[in-house]
């Protein structure tokens, strides 16, 4: 069992730039790739990043490679989604998930977080 917490959303003027964090529970980890994922008002939710276990390999969704970076540390079970450049666009509740191999679909995730919302104002 993983438990995942959110932080680091918030209100943020377009341009500006937002560290995500998800601390996870547990000692499994570093056996867990981990994935951001993002939904906005009205919309499925989308894949935006993924990293495996050893951050070795990472996928980006969409456009969103050189504006979000993914990270992690295991020895802070945490994984990060640094945003830069940020666009009215990217308004929705971030949700970070583990996964057992790095994906990006969400049905192949295990676990999830009960999301943070990042607001981008215009």
């Amino acid at each position: 069992q993983v438990q995942l917490v959110e932080s680091g959303g918030g209100l943020v003027q377009a341009g500006g730039s937002l560290r995500l964090s998800c601390v996870a529970s547990g000692r499994t980890f570093s056996t867990y790739a981990m994935g951001w994922f993002r939904q906005a008002p009205g919309k499925e939710r989308e894949f935006v990043a993924a990293i495996n276990w050893n951050s070795n390999n990472i996928y980006y969704g969409g456009s969103l490679k050189g504006r979000f970076v993914i990270s992690r540390s295991n020895a802070k079970n945490t994984v990060y989604l640094q945003m830069s450049s940020l666009r009215p666009e990217d308004t929705a509740v971030y949700y970070c998930a583990a996964a057992p191999t790095i994906r990006t679909r969400e049905y192949e995730y295990d676990y999830w977080g009960q999301g943070t919302q990042v607001t981008v104002s215009s």
